[in-house]
């Protein structure tokens, strides 16, 4: 296709539009709109280029730029793949089938579009010189070779094919089963602020330990496990807090869930206590997402002024904006009672400071009934000594570490004792170092 085509075509895209704000393809449409208006001298054309090649060159893996359309297709949000995460192919507007055929059509061909098409035109219309002539046919090709990895169907389905614009039935069935945009590309998410702009921040490696990686706590993870399988089935679930001993897999068996239920459309976002103030916003953005997600609060702990307490309290007790059935809290703590008391709030009990509150109590009440407000909770605690040398034991045979069993038992013993405690952590942790030290217990 010509420069001049490929031009027209991209400005009459009207569903896919939103690809074109790709930093890669972007650089691509201005190097296209600059090259129809005769806009650039050679100067010009080889810093485009070279420029285009260096973001190529950044892709993860030096993907070949159609296999780079094919992933921003497949995670686009736009009118199209929002109908079809809602409703049945055949209930979607005709009208709105057929323009996204079209784009297909036309993001196909720019797919194709190659180097060679850009340095012919340079040869042509700019090049006034051997020299010059020489230079062009230097610059290196964009055309990578890449070793395929199917992650999905829909990826699949494009890679192999050509007509992209056939395909519009099956694109849509894919939406309607993983979604659309950052939440059929990642299962984890973080918020995050610049200033006082929050977004959802996708992980690309989030923590990949399964329910399977787990020794001990049997009990209380099938309590959790229960809860989430409820969730997932659309039935009304309690939110969960998480409380006890440092180090006892509070936070990795809310991560775990994610693993294990992913393809079932689980996802996880994690909000640091700070901005627990943007429950709000957050909620907005997920309520009416086909994906189910489990709001995870690490680490919570609150002194008795915080903003971020009123904001939790009214979500768990539904406030105005009230959870979305789509929604789950799942929070851990390392305290039973999550906003910190002082001695002086008992104090007021007794006092005849006329500064001093009539009715403490219910101050001292209102601080301690926090945690009550999560329907569930489940209780940590540090392993006693015969249980932690069997997750000990256990971590080991998983790994595939020989050991006599008593040195294994008396090296575990003096480890935790000079580190961390009894914990499965601390046990993790043993083994770790063991891995590299077993003649210790050969």
């Amino acid at each position: 296709m010509e420069i001049e085509e490929m031009r027209l075509k991209l400005n009459s895209l009207s569903i896919y539009k939103k690809i074109l704000k790709d930093e890669v393809l972007k650089e691509i449409y201005d190097f296209i709109e600059n090259l129809s208006g005769n806009k650039l001298d050679l100067n010009a054309f080889a810093r485009y280029y070279n420029s285009i090649y260096f973001d190529m060159c950044m892709l993860n893996g030096k993907k070949k730029l159609w296999e780079h359309i094919v992933d921003l297709l497949i995670t686009d949000e736009n009118p199209f793949t929002m109908a079809c995460e809602n409703a049945d192919y055949d209930k979607i507007n005709s009208m709105l089938v057929k323009a996204a055929s079209n784009d297909l059509r036309t993001i196909e061909q720019m797919s194709l579009i190659s180097s060679g098409v850009f340095k012919e035109y340079a040869l042509k219309s700019l090049c006034n010189s051997e020299f010059e002539v020489k230079v062009v046919k230097e610059f290196p090709d964009w055309n990578f070779e890449h070793v395929t990895v199917f992650e999905n169907s829909a990826k699949e389905l494009l890679y192999k094919n050509r007509n992209w614009e056939r395909f519009t039935r099956e694109l849509a069935e894919f939406y309607k089963a993983n979604g659309t945009g950052i939440f059929s590309k990642f299962r984890a998410f973080i918020w995050e602020k610049d200033g006082d702009v929050g977004k959802l921040k996708g992980i690309d490696s989030p923590d990949n330990v399964l329910l399977s990686d787990f020794i001990g706590y049997e009990a209380e993870r099938k309590e959790i496990i229960k809860n989430t399988d409820q969730f997932l089935r659309g039935y009304f679930t309690n939110n969960v807090l998480l409380y006890g001993d440092r180090g006892t897999g509070k936070s990795s068996t809310i991560k775990a869930l994610v693993n294990e239920y992913y393809t079932k459309g689980l996802r996880i976002v994690e909000v640091p206590k700070n901005y627990l103030v943007d429950f709000p916003k957050i909620l907005m953005q997920l309520k009416d997402r086909k994906q189910r997600f489990i709001l995870f609060i690490d680490d919570l702990a609150f002194e008795d002024d915080e903003e971020s307490y009123t904001a939790l309290k009214a979500v768990l007790e539904g406030g105005l904006q009230s959870r979305p059935n789509n929604v789950v809290i799942y929070a851990t703590s390392n305290r039973r009672h999550l906003i910190k008391e002082k001695f002086s709030d008992r104090i007021g009990l007794q006092s005849g400071n006329v500064e001093d509150e009539i009715r403490s109590q219910d101050t001292i009440q209102e601080k301690l009934s926090l945690a009550d407000r999560f329907g569930i909770t489940v209780v940590f605690s540090s392993p006693g000594k015969q249980s932690f040398l069997e997750i000990v034991e256990g971590i080991a045979a998983k790994r595939g570490i020989c050991y006599d069993k008593e040195k294994l038992e008396r090296e575990a013993i003096k480890w935790e004792m000079w580190y961390n405690g009894r914990s499965p952590r601390t046990a993790r942790q043993f083994v770790d170092w063991l891995e590299g030290n077993r003649s210790v217990v050969s």
